[in-house]
């Protein structure tokens, strides 16, 4: 059977993905079979996963995927390390739904957690205390202490922990080096990063001196697997890929691959037309914004995808769903010009979040059944005409405007779909 851990913590921003990223890299560099998971809808930790230790990362969503599904994708070789979003109990409303806290339960897998000990000492003994008892179908196995000021500040939590009887596998210095680049959506991309293998050496190296590897090992716990046959899906997909287009899910990679889908990658940015003699072109969801003026002077790629939309379905989310609109207007205020095949104009000069879970069911386009998915984006919408593609509920069952637009053979919205039900 296939091990794993749940790296979790009180709270986000508390390191759990430097200690994810570096217990990966340091695990494979002593030969020992590791893999990496991510709770919850994240594009973007994955990535790095798959950078640390050489093996594909794959989202775990305890809200949007069947517990058969989770327990498919959370299967394969090596020891498996998920690593939660925000804090261990946070999910979605009202009860808190898809938690790394579901996750661990569904999988019956223990949890690390990952405190950030920068401004506590002994306080930290009720805070882990109150994790370790809210849930008692949640196991609690042992602690990581991150952010440590000196050995003093040291000493102190683990003596302050000592009565809790958990063990504290390690406590890593406080090191602004090891500190990852943000922007508005989150971390700023794997393959953005300036120096990325010398920032996992160096997470490694910083896990391999201060944390006790064979200790949190052998905590490791195995977990039951599933195997779920291949659904249909199309024979032949182009997939927009590049740094405007990279919020591509790498379990939707694994379906199209089981299920015999040749996918053929092409870079808007660089100008490539879209490939032809396909039965789908997607454009998945990324930084648009941040590249507006190139996509809007990449004329061999606007013509092909004019020249697609007559022949095969083209579908956009988010980002795409963006670049298949009217227009576009970046942060500074400039219009840019987009694809034109729909009836939408978005922009970023006025911010303003949109987040959370979506129940998605189809009133037009290339979906057959119904969706879960969630929104994650700043763009205001100034107009959009056509029809629309979902009908659309938050987390709760409330019924949300019709999301998206349908026009023809072209459809987006700016809901990502994680799993189909």
């Amino acid at each position: 059977m296939p091990r794993g851990l749940v790296l979790a913590a009180p709270s986000s921003g508390s390191g759990k993905t430097t200690v994810t990223l570096g217990l990966l890299r340091a695990l494979s560099r002593r030969g020992i079979p590791v893999r990496g998971a991510k709770s919850g809808p994240d594009y973007i930790d994955p990535a790095f996963h798959g950078a640390a230790c050489g093996v594909p990362s794959v989202n775990l969503d305890a809200w949007a995927m069947t517990p058969d599904r989770l327990r498919a994708l959370a299967s394969g070789e090596g020891l498996l390390l998920i690593e939660g979003a925000m804090g261990l109990f946070d999910g979605a409303p009202p009860e808190g739904r898809g938690a790394t806290a579901d996750l661990a339960r569904l999988l019956g897998l223990p949890v690390i957690l990952v405190v950030d000990a920068a401004r506590q000492s002994h306080s930290v003994a009720a805070l882990v205390r109150g994790f370790r008892d809210h849930d008692p179908s949640v196991r609690l196995a042992g602690v990581l202490l991150n952010r440590v000021g000196s050995p003093r500040h040291e000493a102190m939590l683990r003596a302050a922990l000592s009565p809790l009887g958990l063990p504290v596998l390690g406590a890593l210095p406080r090191n602004p080096a090891l500190a990852l680049p943000e922007r508005h959506l989150g971390l700023v991309q794997a393959a953005e990063h300036p120096a990325l293998e010398a920032f996992l050496e160096d997470a490694a190296a910083s896990i391999a001196d201060h944390i006790d590897l064979s200790a949190l090992i052998a905590l490791a716990a195995p977990f039951e697997s599933a195997a779920l046959p291949p659904r249909p899906r199309p024979r032949h997909i182009a997939v927009a890929r590049d740094a405007a287009f990279s919020f591509l899910y790498p379990h939707l990679l694994r379906d199209w691959h089981e299920a015999g889908t040749r996918v053929r990658f092409f870079s808007p940015l660089a100008d490539e037309p879209v490939p032809g003699d396909v039965d789908l072109v997607y454009l998945p969801g990324g930084y648009p914004e941040l590249h507006a003026a190139r996509l809007a002077a990449a004329k061999t790629f606007m013509h092909s995808l004019k020249d697609a939309s007559q022949i095969t379905e083209i579908y956009g989310e988010c980002g795409g769903y963006m670049t298949l609109g009217e227009s576009l207007t970046d942060a500074e205020g400039t219009r840019h010009r987009m694809a034109g095949l729909l009836g939408l104009a978005t922009s970023f000069a006025e911010r303003r979040l949109h987040l959370g879970y979506r129940r998605l069911t189809p009133l037009a386009g290339p979906f057959k059944t119904p969706c879960t998915g969630h929104e994650f984006h700043y763009a205001t919408t100034l107009g959009a005409e056509g029809p629309p593609l979902w009908r659309a509920e938050d987390a709760e069952g409330t019924p949300l405007p019709d999301m998206g637009l349908c026009e023809g053979r072209v459809s987006g919205s700016f809901a990502h779909i994680i799993d189909m039900t």
